[in-house]
């Protein structure tokens, strides 16, 4: 049976993951010029197929194959393309922020009519 509370607990949890993963890119940023140092990144698309929602699988789809953990890459850090995904990053996060509203407004409607 769907509850609101179980889709406010996938969307928090959704938002939590985009909030690391925005840190790791920063950290990326952060090091660019450091020697040795190696990329870092959360590729969190196979945890959100498992998630049953329209918004989450078409996610998944989109960020492919993946584990929640930091994930190191031996690519050099490239400055542009992390910039690019930091915007990726901030998009997804709009989307969930958006999502969690919608549950918030339904919620209340529920409160309202029950009245």
């Amino acid at each position: 049976m769907y509850t609101p509370f179980d889709s406010m607990g996938r969307v928090s949890l959704m938002m939590d993951l985009i909030a690391q993963k925005q840190r790791a890119l920063g950290s990326n940023i952060a090091n660019v010029d450091t020697p040795g140092y190696i990329r870092q990144d959360i590729d969190f698309g196979q945890y959100l197929s498992t998630m049953n929602s329209p918004l989450e699988t078409k996610l998944s789809e989109k960020l492919g194959p993946s584990a929640i953990s930091t994930q190191m890459s031996e690519e050099p850090v490239n400055s542009a393309n992390e910039l690019l995904r930091i915007q990726e990053n901030a998009i997804l996060y709009s989307m969930a922020t958006r999502r969690m509203s919608n549950i918030i407004t339904e919620m209340k409607t529920v409160i309202n009519v029950g009245k």
